[in-house]
């Protein structure tokens, strides 16, 4: 177990190599193989995530900085040689990239396997299963770096795959391919627009901090929990339930992660700490061997400690640690220190300015890829990729990358209260916005999508306010539960085709992704309005889709109750416990945005529920809908279970009787080996009155929908497929409302009309003014082809012509002239030859004696 660390890069190369082979034999293997080659890649990458959780909960989530050596020895290397700057590849193992490993692997492979069944007979399934183990390799790398620059890598990857899978069936024929191929693009313009933002952020951490490592080998991540956890220091421990006290005095206090006494004479350069002369520091040592029993294996507990194992008093020099442990040493110092001014050649700036701007720029970045206002349109049109892309990139995978990041960074948002008020804003905002939206679509996997934008809004305002644990414990739940939803959706869908083909005689078979017609103006398979009655024609999807929505309403007690109402009762406190004005300002807006936006989900869920499975079938295909195979009914049914009880991991203190059972806070004390501000701040316990406040608001908004649509009240005016009514519509009270969230808020016909229709006039003006009529009509018909003509014409006629042949024929004429004229010269007696011959003879003689005769000779 105490070689657990080194498995990391194996984490990378295992779904590397599977998509290495499904690339280039893929085709050779068949599908089958293919699958099987993909579904082994991911679950083997999911035992090692196991094993490696299984050393951090077995050391007190120490974390390990590994070093695959000598492969990436100096990654990157900037300056002279003497004294290079060096940018290693190296990999961070703590609990945050743990749990991000056991969710993005975890739920990986149960996409992995349903694939199997749901892309069978698709002609380039090959192809997809290589998408996802690439898309899986890249994911792994952004949350296993341990410096900004490979996380970028990863961020980058992430977004190439997700622009291949989404226009994965671009070559469908007519509108559809078009749709497809649009809305990958759509992915990819938006992510590059976010990812500036992230650019920009890594220059200026790298300006400030000179390095781009988040933690240098042998540093504590959180040196007051392992001092309390090693019982060389007292606290209230994370899980005590006291007054947290004046919450504008905790949250300045900064994390113990430097030692008081910083001495120059006894400066530890940046090369010696960068030398990689061991191949992996954990966190409890920095001169001992990389594993023994001087803190990791089998001897942990016979170590004696000592404070200085763990306060970072061995790094002397404050710029020989990573980018989090600068900003905490930093920020202890006062106001007016040299050390604290950030030199940008023409300016200078305070460090607190230039922590503002690394993470604004932050946020920037995450909004591209975590979906958030004003960057969040293409997450609804990435729909367009196959069911299993769906859940894999936009529940467990890509879209949690920015909360990831934000989390990682949060030493640096516990010292910029306005930055993260910019964050609790934009994510409260994201989480209404997307779940007004999907009170209006028709599309069921659209209403899915606006929903996951709706909750990462939610992960996004729990960062906001500090509620990082919370934040993490929504995306796992969220992870496992909306994966569920768009797998059980793609069930649905895959049932309602098969229905169709059987109604159009077009036999029962698995192939429905060569079926050109599945989205045509005929019938629509993804249009709830085409639904109904599947609950006894598919009573495993039915079940297990019950179980996320009701996860996803945060009904007790299923996952999303747990996670949900922690990020609320943190709003709550917020706003009423915090002295300052600007955090209890954002409780209350989160607070209020978030309890709304949670009122939004669990109607337009019922709502999903009863036009889906309730009711009678409004369609032909959907009375034949039969249930999906087993390779898609599997993973449902896991996905099931873990959506009714993976929120039991974090049960806090007063939820009876579960407190009784469980372990209280376990999933923060997991965290809190990476966090530090989970140390500073005492665990909430359960908010009854909070929870009564979502609960009955979830319940009253089931209630609401069901009597609005259920039974025959879900589609109303129907008359053929894809058509019909909303009820909300129907109602000329509501119909405004339902109308405005069924354009989507008009927020793509507003980014359409300043931005996309400006930019397609720009570029029809370029097409056909400058190009067509300027370039091609004007300068190369006029200028330059009539140019051409008129000098052509003037080298054909007077030049050639005129000079060229007149010269050549005048030539001609002239010999002419001449031979006729010495042609009688020729007289054919010999007598005038022999006189001609003597002449000739007689002159060459004179003209050779002619020189010597000049000089007398």
């Amino acid at each position: 177990m105490e070689t657990a660390p080194f498995l990391v890069p194996l984490v990378i190369f295992v779904p590397a190599i599977g998509a290495f082979i499904n690339f280039f034999w893929g085709k050779a293997m068949g599908e089958r193989a293919a699958g099987y080659v993909a579904v082994t890649a991911s679950v083997i990458t999911f035992i090692l995530s196991l094993l490696i959780y299984g050393y951090l909960n077995a050391n007190h989530g120490l974390g390990v900085v590994v070093d695959p050596f000598p492969f990436f020895d100096g990654w990157i290397r900037i300056g002279a040689s003497e004294m290079p700057t060096v940018i290693p590849w190296q990999f961070r193992v703590d609990t945050l990239t743990g749990t991000m490993l056991l969710v993005v692997t975890g739920v990986g492979s149960l996409i992995h396997i349903y694939s199997v069944g749901y892309i069978h007979g698709d002609p380039k399934s090959t192809r997809f299963f290589a998408y996802l183990n690439l898309f899986l390799m890249f994911m792994l790398v952004l949350v296993t770096g341990n410096n900004f620059l490979m996380m970028f890598v990863g961020w980058e990857g992430v977004g190439l795959c997700s622009f291949l899978l989404i226009g994965y069936w671009w070559d469908k024929k007519g509108e559809i391919g078009w749709q497809n191929g649009n809305a990958a693009r759509k992915a990819m313009i938006l992510n590059r627009i976010g990812d500036f933002g992230i650019l920009m952020s890594v220059f200026l951490i790298f300006w400030t901090f000179g390095t781009l490592d988040y933690y240098r080998p042998g540093e504590i991540a959180n040196p007051d929990y392992q001092l309390y956890s090693h019982g060389l220091a007292d606290r209230p421990g994370y899980g005590d339930h006291g007054e947290e006290g004046d919450h504008a005095e905790d949250e300045t206090a900064s994390e113990e992660t430097a030692s008081e006494d910083h001495s120059e004479d006894a400066a530890t350069t940046e090369e010696e700490d960068q030398s990689g002369e061991a191949a992996v520091a954990a966190d409890d040592h920095s001169d001992d061997s990389a594993y023994g029993d001087d803190g990791h294996g089998g001897g942990y507990d016979d170590h004696t400690y000592v404070e200085s194992d763990f306060d970072n008093s061995k790094f002397t020099d404050y710029r020989t640690l990573g980018v989090f442990g600068q900003t905490t040493y930093l920020m202890k110092l006062p106001a007016d220190a040299p050390e604290r001014e950030v030199d940008f050649g023409a300016f200078t700036l305070d460090f607190e300015v230039a922590l503002s701007l690394i993470i604004i720029f932050m946020l920037i970045g995450a909004a591209g890829k975590s979906a958030q206002i004003p960057l969040f349109v293409w997450l609804p049109d990435a729909m367009a990729g196959p069911t299993p892309v769906s859940a894999l990139m936009h529940a467990a995978t890509m879209v949690t990358a920015g909360i990831y990041l934000l989390v990682r960074s949060s030493v640096f948002l516990d010292n910029a209260y306005e930055a993260r008020f910019v964050i609790a804003l934009i994510g409260t905002g994201t989480a209404l916005v997307g779940g007004y939206m999907a009170l209006g679509q028709w599309d069921i996997k659209r209403v899915l999508a606006y929903s996951t934008v709706s909750q990462l809004g939610f992960m996004i305002a729990a960062v906001g306010i500090g509620a990082y644990v919370a934040a993490m414990f929504h995306l796992v739940t969220h992870a496992v539960f909306k994966a569920l939803l768009f797998l059980g959706s793609g069930s649905v869908i895959h049932g309602i085709e098969h229905g169709h083909h059987h109604v159009h005689d077009h036999g029962h078979h698995d192939d429905h992704h060569d079926d050109d017609h599945a989205h045509d103006e005929e019938f629509d398979p993804q249009d709830m309005r085409n639904m109904g009655g599947l609950a006894g024609r598919m009573p495993a999807t039915f079940i297990t889709y019950l179980a996320g929505t009701f996860a996803l309403a945060g009904l007790p007690i299923f996952a999303g109750f747990w996670s949900k109402d922690e990020i609320l009762a943190h709003a709550w406190d917020s706003a009423f416990g915090s002295t300052e004005a600007l955090l209890s300002l954002g409780g209350f807006i989160v607070f209020g945005g978030l309890l709304t936006a949670a009122g939004f989900t669990a109607f337009y869920m019922w709502r999903q529920i009863q036009m889906v499975f309730f009711g009678e079938p409004r369609s032909e295909a959907a009375a034949h809908a039969p249930e999906s195979n087993l390779w898609m009914t599997i993973p449902l049914v896991v996905l099931g279970i873990l959506s009714t009880f993976v929120g039991l991991i974090n049960i806090p203190g007063g939820a009876i009787p579960f407190s009784w059972f469980y372990e209280l806070h376990a999933f923060g004390h997991f965290l809190e080996p990476s966090i530090p501000y989970v140390t500073k701040h005492p665990a909430l316990d359960f908010n009854w009155l909070v929870a009564g406040l979502a609960t009955g608001l979830a319940f009253g908004a089931v209630f609401v929908a069901h009597s609005i649509y259920a039974g025959d009240k879900a589609v109303a005016n129907r008359h053929g497929d894809n058509t019909g009514d909303d009820p909300l519509y129907v109602n000329t009270s509501t119909r405004q409302l339902w109308s405005f969230a069924n354009a989507r808020m008009h927020w793509d016909a507003f980014y359409h009309a300043i931005f996309l229709n400006p930019y397609h006039r720009i570029g029809d003006f370029l097409a056909n003014i400058i190009d067509w009529d300027f370039l091609h009509d004007f300068v190369h018909d006029r200028v330059i082809k009539r140019g051409y003509d008129a000098i052509a014409d003037i080298l054909a006629k007077p030049v050639d012509i005129g000079l060229i042949d007149g010269v050549v024929n005048g030539v001609g004429k002239l010999v002419n002239l001449v031979s006729g004229r010495s042609k009688g010269i020729q007289t054919g007696y010999v007598r005038t030859y022999a006189v001609a011959l003597l002449a000739g003879v007689v002159t060459v003689i004179v003209l050779m004696l002619l020189p010597l005769l000049l000089n007398g000779s």
